[in-house]
């Protein structure tokens, strides 16, 4: 079992940076891929970046690309995702999921999540 919990969240302007992390405990994220998806009031979650097992390959939506950076790091059993830029439309529940090896973009295919923590962007 894997359980992960996201921090980080808060308010910020427009134009401004957020770090999140997601802490596992339970088993090493080394087994598994890693995503972040956020979900706007009303809105379906979305996908927003994964991150192999070992953090040899990336994914972004495109939204965020050129704004977001995922990262691991598996000794700390910790990933993160570095906001910059972040607007108004960023503003959702972002939360931190273990899946397939390869990070997957799709949220049904993910086994653990975290419980969100909220970003707020302010225009």
């Amino acid at each position: 079992q894997v359980q992960l919990v996201e921090s980080g969240g808060g308010l910020v302007q427009a134009g401004g940076s957020l770090r999140l992390s997601c802490a596992a405990s339970g088993r090493t994220l080394v087994t598994y891929g890693m995503g972040w998806f956020r979900q706007a009031p009303g809105k379906e979650r979305e996908f927003v970046a994964a991150i192999s097992w070992n953090g040899g390959s990336t994914n972004y939506a495109a939204s965020v690309k050129g704004r977001f950076t995922i990262s691991r790091d598996n000794a700390k059993n910790t990933v993160y995702l570095q906001m910059n830029s972040l607007q108004p439309e960023d503003t959702a529940v972002y939360y931190c999921a273990a899946g397939p090896r390869h990070g997957s973009s799709a949220a049904p295919e993910y086994y653990y999540w975290g419980q969100g923590t909220q970003v707020t962007v302010s225009s």
